[in-house]
């Protein structure tokens, strides 16, 4: 992020009022940044970013009205070039995953030290993406075993389900897919529902990037 030279300009975001005291007494101290307002909600944390255009607004995830993620998505889409850090106590890799695609660049705990904090902000300002270890390390974890399920799904597929998986990655209808089975098309349609809710899956298009993803295809 291209900036002028001097304090990185921070705006508070938390609606609880002891954090943000904290945060403001904490980043007051160093003469490398400068607090200019602070914000209750994601409502004023917006409407505080367009009066105010700090570099950094430091934002918790959870706040009464509107969330610190619909604010992030309002202020990068209303001033791109502003750099939103989540500061928050939830180690929840959900609220991770939508404060990223909301914009966020960077998300930490509230667990962490001063000098980790100080250390973000400054990352964030020069255009990286802190994460809090903890959560690279639970979203890890978590993928890992989203994996391992996957495979095991896999793994206690019918070849029916099988060969319906493939017809579907080929992008077929119920009609098709029936016609070379040699099934009705209310046959294939029933089971098409219940391979769905078997792999835990919303749609047909979902169940295709399955098939893809774990190479099942007409010809295995």
């Amino acid at each position: 992020m291209n900036r002028k030279r001097g304090p990185l300009r921070v705006l508070l975001a938390d609606d609880h009022e002891v954090v943000r005291l904290g945060l403001k007494a904490l980043l007051a101290q160093r003469e490398e940044f400068d607090i200019v307002g602070e914000a209750e909600n994601g409502y004023q944390a917006v409407q505080l970013t367009l009066q105010l255009d700090p570099d950094v607004v430091v934002m918790d995830v959870r706040m009464p009205g509107m969330s610190g993620i619909d604010a992030c998505k309002e202020i990068r889409r209303q001033r791109p070039h502003v750099r939103v850090l989540m500061l928050t106590s939830y180690a929840e890799d959900e609220l991770l995953t939508e404060a990223l695609h909301a914009g966020a660049c960077g998300y930490v705990l509230k667990r962490v030290g001063s000098a980790y904090l100080v250390e973000a902000l400054k990352a964030v300002a020069q255009g990286e993406t802190p994460i809090d270890p903890m959560m690279t390390t639970h979203l890890l974890s978590s993928s890992h075993r989203r994996h391992n399920k996957a495979l095991d799904l896999v793994e206690h597929l019918s070849e029916r389900e099988r060969q319906l998986l493939a017809h579907i990655a080929q992008g077929e209808t119920n009609r098709e897919i029936a016609h070379a089975l040699g099934l009705s098309e209310k046959t294939v349609r029933n089971y098409v529902s219940q391979l769905l809710q078997k792999l835990h899956l919303s749609n047909r298009a979902e169940a295709a990037v399955f098939a893809v993803r774990h190479g099942i295809d007409l010809d295995s």
